[in-house]
């Protein structure tokens, strides 16, 4: 046997959802270029599509709009829960708990009964759970800093929804508009880490809230979701434009992490990347000449400016979290809030290959190379000595 660290490129399922060409810088959705349905769908329709396999008719995403809307609020149990939790509590941990509970809310020990679904079961639960991660993420962001959350509203669209809840404003279209790209571009992206947890632990028949609390506890780490928060805190250590290249190129000869820069999937520029750059540029130049962008937006461009300069002779470009995070940073968001809002988006991926596994379940088991010692026999422990055990 061949040990493979991190399992790289060895294929753990088949799957339908999602497929990533990593050398032409392709993402498809089912089939569907992540180009166009960031320009033309919507969050609500592109789940849709992950979660059943083809683009809804306009009853079926009506139906499903209208789901999402009416789950939207959380119960008061719940809130309690958030509440006793430290005021300190990173907004991702706080996510893992709450969304952890949510089984206790809505418990499943009946959802697979002789290998079949109970379908009205899965459905139901996937709606609670993509419509419940926005108001609890936005929620927290009050109740951490003291307030009582906003409620949500049913006139909105999810996009709409959440940067209202975030802000306490009625959201700007623009920002909307953009936050709604975000969530599409961030729904899905085959068996990365957080998917392959949400696999793992949905092939044993969890709960299907413990089975997304795995993925959120997957999600937090700096090397899969925290990158995009790293930007912003990597561009406030910078400054100011002038500092970037002497940053970039120490960094560089320190052979030190450039955050938002390549990726581990693609040998060219993260399509959405692409795709984010190409839907803000004429809202943030508008926005720029208005006097309502920060200085890290300045910081930014020039910090990608030297490393296209210095990097992309090795295939090195900008990914989504260097673009997401700063757009997150002009809409007023705390950096805190960046890795949340990437679960909000991903729980449609996470949701769509839960089902998935069940349909075709099978606990995953892989095994080891041992490299330990082998053929000791046991000591009585008053025959062993005195020495000490390190």
């Amino acid at each position: 046997m061949q040990y493979i660290p991190g399992l790289a490129g060895i294929p753990a399922t088949e799957s339908q959802i999602s497929y990533i060409d990593g050398q032409k810088g392709l993402l498809t959705y089912r089939g569907y270029n992540i180009q166009e349905l960031a320009e033309y769908s919507s969050f609500e329709e592109t789940t849709l599509l992950l979660l059943f396999g083809e683009l809804p008719t306009k009853d079926e995403l009506q139906l499903f709009d209208s789901q999402l809307r009416e789950n939207r609020r959380v119960k008061y149990n719940i809130r309690e829960i958030m509440k006793n939790l430290p005021s300190t509590t990173h907004p991702m941990h706080m996510l893992q708990v709450v969304v952890a509970s949510l089984a206790s809310f809505y418990p499943s020990t009946e959802y697979m009964s002789g290998g079949t679904e109970n379908q009205k079961y899965v459905n139901d639960v996937t709606i609670k759970i993509i419509s419940h991660m926005a108001t609890l993420v936005a929620s927290w962001e009050y109740m951490r800093n003291g307030y009582d959350p906003i409620e949500p509203r049913k006139d909105l669209n999810y996009a709409e929804n959440f940067l209202y809840m975030l802000t306490g404003e009625e959201p700007d279209k623009d920002w909307a508009r953009l936050l709604d790209a975000i969530l599409i571009l961030h729904a899905e992206h085959t068996i990365n880490a957080s998917t392959f947890t949400t696999m793992v632990t949905g092939s044993t028949l969890a709960n299907p809230c413990s089975v997304i609390a795995s993925a959120i506890a997957s999600l937090s780490g700096p090397l899969h979701g925290g990158a995009n928060q790293k930007v912003i805190e990597m561009l406030d250590e910078i400054g100011s434009p002038e500092n970037a290249r002497a940053y970039v190129e120490e960094r560089l000869t320190e052979k030190k992490v450039i955050w938002g820069m390549g990726h581990r999937e693609y040998k060219t520029k993260d399509p959405r990347a692409s795709i984010l750059q190409k839907l803000s540029s004429e809202i943030l130049e508008r926005k720029s000449e208005a006097g309502e962008l920060s200085r890290a937006f300045e910081t930014a461009k020039e910090v990608e400016k030297v490393c296209l300069e210095l990097l992309a002779h090795k295939g090195v470009y900008p990914n989504v979290d260097f673009y997401s995070g700063i757009l997150y940073k002009e809409m007023g968001f705390d950096p805190g809030l960046f890795t949340p809002i990437f679960a909000v988006a991903r729980s449609a991926g996470w949701m769509a290959h839960w089902r998935e596994q069940l349909q075709e379940n099978k606990i995953f088991r892989p095994t080891q190379i041992y490299k330990g010692a082998g053929n000791l026999c046991y000591i009585p422990v008053d025959q062993r000595g005195t020495g000490s055990a390190s």
